[in-house]
C-alpha cells in the first residue's frame, strides 16, 4: 500500500523511533514559531539552556497576543523577545505586523516542513503543506537548540473532499461539519489529512481555515498536500521558489476514512460554548445578535474581508449591532486599504480592530451581558471572551455579514434569495502587497556577541521545577469535570500581561472555580506546599484541551501541584505536565473518579519507581478507606524526564553528558 503524506513528511525528518503508530518518535524541527504570550517563556527557557543560537533553518518570534498597554508588562515583553530574538538568530515580527499564524503562511510557509510552534493553531501552517504542530513553549525552546521534538506516532484519518461549496458556504463549515462528527475528545494520536478531487477546489487561505480550527478537533495536525492552489498562492506571495508539489499515493492507506460532500454542505455554527456543538444556522436562524466580529487567525485572510467589504459596500450595518473586523496581517490591511474596501467597511459602520487576535483571546470587545455575539474565532469556551455567561457562536464570515445586515443570526443563503445581494467570488490576487519591513531580520553571530538584551524587571525567570518524591503525600485541591480547558486553568484576557511572571501570574490558576470570600485555588496550594504537602488535581474527560500554554502547568507546578488524575488528558497539556514535573495519572477504571473527593488526602508508595519502570500507580486513600489503580502511559522518555525534574533539567543533563 502506498504512503499518507503525513508519513512521506514524518519519514524524511525522523530521527529516533520507527513509525508504528502509538510508538514514540523524535522528528527533526525546520521551523519553529512563537508569540509574546507564550514566547517570553519559552525565550528565558532557551536561554538558561546556554545553547547560544537557534539551530533551526528558521525561528520567528511574534507580537500579536498582548498588544494593549496597560502598564508595562506588554512593551516590556516584547522588547525582551526583539533584543533577545536578533542576539539569538530570530526573526521579529513586530506588533502591528500580524497574527502569527497568518504571517507565517504568508511569508515563511513552505511544502514539505516541520513547524512546531508554542501556539496550538500552528496547524494552520498545514494548508500550504507543513506538518505543522502546536506545543508547549519549553518543546519549542529544545528545539531551537536543535532538539528534536517528540510526538506518538499518529495514525491518519483521511477525510475525502468531494464536489465544490456552494456560494454563502464556507470553508468554516467543512471544519465546523468535522468537528459535528468527531468532537473535541477522543482523538489524541490522530493526524487528519484531507484529500480527493474536491481539495483542488480550495485555495490556501481557505485550506488554513479547515488546518487551524481543526485543532480544536484534539489531534496532532491536519494537513492538505501541495499543488497547483498552492504553487498560486506562493507565486503571488512573490515566494514561487519555495513551492514542491506534495501528495500522498493513490493508494495511500489511511486508518479511517472520511468523505465529506462540500456540494451537499450548509452554513452551521458552534453553539456555546464549545467548539463541537454544532448545529445548522437554519436551525437557530432568527436570535438577535447584538454583537458580531470578523477576524482571529481563523478568518481574517484577503479572500474573507474582501468578501464582507463587497457584501457591505453601499449599506449600512444594523443599528443595533455593534460590528468589528480585525485583518490577520498588515499586508491584508494594506491591501484592503488599496483597493477602496477599508472605506467601504468603515462606511458600512464597521469598527477596525488591530491586525492581532484581540477578541479572540479575551484582549478586548467582550460582549454585552445576555447578548448573543457571532464570532469567526476557533474557540467559544465559557467566559473566553471576557464576559461571564456570554452568548458566543462561531460562524462563518458569510454568516456573520449576513446576520450584520439583519441584526439576528440569518443564513447567508437568504442575502440573494430575500435580499437579491449575489455572492461576490472573491478570486485570490496574482500578487499580494508584500512589505516584509516590519519583520526584522536576527543580527549577525559578529554583531550579536556585542547585542544588549532588554529585560524589563517584570520579566523574571521561571522556577526550576523540584524532584518528585519517593513517596507522594497529597491532598485534592480541586475536582472537576469533563472538558477543563487550559483557560479554565489559566485564564487569559486581563491576566495575559502576567505571563512573564510566574509568580504573579500563579494567583490567578483556577480562578473560575474560586468562591466568593473563601481561600482561593492559590492560596489553598501554597499554604500546602508550605507543609510539605502536594496539590493534586482530579479531572473528568479531556482535560486540558485548548491552547498550548505551557503556564496551565509551569503555574501549578510553582504552587506545589505534583499530580493530575484525570479520565484523559490532551495532548499538549499533557506534554506540558511532564515537562514541568507533575505526574499526568489516568484513571484505570473511570468509575474511581467518584471514590476522590475536594480535600481527600491520597498516597502514592514508591512513586518514583512506578515511573522508573511500572506503567500503572496504586492510589490509596490516607488511612486505608480506598485503593484504586491509575495509568501511567510513559514513553521511556516521559519516564526520564519526570526522574530528572523535567524537561528543562533533562535537557541540560544530556546537554552537558
Amino acid at each position: 500500500m502506498g504512503k499518507t503524506l503525513t508519513y512521506k513528511i514524518l519519514e524524511a525528518h525522523l530521527v529516533e523511533g520507527e513509525l508504528v503508530p502509538g510508538e514514540q518518535i523524535g522528528i527533526r524541527i525546520d521551523q519553529t514559531l512563537t508569540q509574546d504570550a507564550t514566547g517570553t517563556t519559552a525565550f528565558l527557557l532557551f536561554e538558561s539552556m546556554g545553547v547560544g543560537r537557534v539551530k533551526t533553518d528558521l525561528s520567528v518570534s511574534y507580537i500579536d497576543h498582548n498588544m494593549a498597554g496597560f502598564g508595562p508588562e506588554n512593551h516590556n515583553d516584547h522588547l525582551y523577545l526583539q533584543t533577545v530574538g536578533a542576539k539569538s538568530g530570530v526573526y521579529h515580527s513586530r506588533a502591528g505586523n500580524g497574527i502569527c499564524h497568518q504571517v507565517h503562511l504568508e511569508r515563511f510557509g513552505k511544502p514539505g516542513v516541520t513547524l512546531l510552534g508554542s501556539d496550538s493553531h500552528t496547524p494552520t501552517g498545514g494548508g500550504i503543506g507543513m506538518l505543522a504542530i502546536g506545543a508547549g513553549g519549553l518543546d519549542v525552546a529544545v528545539a531551537m537548540g536543535g532538539g528534536p521534538f517528540y510526538l506518538q506516532c499518529p495514525k491518519v484519518l483521511g477525510v475525502k473532499l468531494t464536489g465544490k461549496l456552494s456560494d454563502w458556504v464556507a470553508a468554516k463549515d467543512v471544519i465546523l461539519k468535522l468537528l459535528g462528527e468527531l468532537s473535541t475528545k477522543g482523538n489524541i494520536g490522530w493526524v487528519v489529512e484531507y484529500f480527493g478531487e474536491g481539495v483542488g477546489t480550495l485555495s490556501v487561505p481557505q485550506r488554513a481555515t479547515i488546518t487551524n480550527m481543526g485543532a480544536e478537533l484534539g489531534v496532532t495536525t491536519s494537513l492538505f498536500g501541495s499543488d497547483e492552489q498552492t504553487r498560486r498562492f506562493l507565486a503571488a506571495q512573490q515566494r514561487e521558489q519555495d513551492y514542491r508539489p506534495l501528495q500522498a499515493d493513490a493508494d495511500a492507506a489511511y486508518d479511517r476514512v472520511i468523505e465529506i460532500d462540500l456540494s451537499c454542505l450548509e452554513p452551521m455554527a458552534a453553539c456555546p460554548s464549545s467548539p463541537d456543538n454544532i448545529k445548522t444556522i437554519r436551525a437557530i436562524a432568527g436570535a438577535k445578535t447584538g454583537q458580531i466580529v470578523v477576524g482571529s487567525c481563523t478568518n481574517s485572510s484577503y479572500t474573507d474581508l474582501m468578501m464582507v467589504a463587497s457584501v457591505l459596500k453601499g449599506r449600512r450595518v444594523d443599528h443595533l449591532v455593534e460590528f468589528a473586523v480585525a485583518p490577520g496581517s498588515r499586508e491584508v490591511l494594506n491591501m484592503l486599504a488599496e483597493n477602496g474596501a477599508l472605506a467601504d467597511l468603515i462606511a458600512a459602520g464597521t469598527r477596525v480592530l488591530e491586525s492581532a487576535c484581540g477578541p479572540c483571546i479575551g484582549q478586548g470587545f467582550s460582549p454585552a451581558e445576555d447578548l448573543v455575539s457571532l464570532r469567526t474565532f476557533n474557540r467559544n469556551f465559557a467566559g473566553r471572551s471576557g464576559t461571564k455567561g456570554d452568548q458566543v457562536y462561531l460562524v462563518s464570515p458569510e454568516t456573520a455579514v449576513a446576520s450584520v445586515l439583519t441584526g439576528k443570526i440569518t443564513d447567508p443563503r437568504d442575502l440573494s434569495k430575500k435580499m437579491g445581494i449575489a455572492y461576490p467570488k472573491i478570486d485570490m490576487p496574482d500578487t499580494f502587497h508584500v512589505d516584509d519591513s516590519m519583520i526584522e531580520p536576527p543580527l549577525s553571530q559578529k554583531d550579536a556577541a556585542k547585542a544588549e538584551i532588554l529585560r524589563g524587571r517584570t520579566i523574571v525567570v521561571p522556577e526550576t521545577p523540584p524532584g518528585l518524591p519517593v513517596k507522594l503525600t497529597g491532598r485534592v485541591l480541586l475536582k472537576c469535570g469533563d472538558k477543563i480547558t487550559t483557560d479554565h486553568i489559566m485564564p487569559a484576557g486581563t491576566y495575559l500581561k502576567l505571563r512573564s511572571n510566574v509568580l504573579e501570574y500563579a494567583k490567578v490558576v483556577f480562578s473560575a472555580f474560586n468562591e466568593p470570600g473563601a481561600p482561593t485555588f492559590a492560596e489553598r496550594a501554597l499554604k500546602l506546599k508550605a507543609q510539605g504537602v502536594a496539590g493534586v488535581i482530579v479531572a473528568g474527560e479531556s482535560y486540558g484541551q485548548g491552547s498550548s500554554r505551557e503556564h496551565a502547568a509551569l503555574c501549578p507546578m510553582y504552587l506545589g501541584v505534583r499530580a493530575v488524575i484525570a479520565k484523559s488528558i490532551e495532548r499538549i497539556h499533557r506534554a506540558n505536565l511532564i515537562n514541568f514535573s507533575i505526574v499526568p495519572i489516568q484513571f484505570g477504571d473511570p468509575s474511581d473518579y467518584d471514590q476522590l473527593d475536594p480535600d481527600d488526602e491520597i498516597e502514592i508508595d514508591n512513586l518514583l519507581g512506578a515511573i522508573e519502570r511500572s506503567d500503572t500507580v496504586r492510589i490509596g486513600a490516607k488511612g486505608g478507606a480506598f485503593e484504586f489503580v491509575g495509568n501511567l502511559n510513559l514513553s521511556d522518555r516521559d519516564r526520564q524526564i519526570l526522574l530528572s525534574a523535567g524537561l528543562l533539567s533533562y535537557t541540560r543533563k544530556r546537554t552537558h553528558e
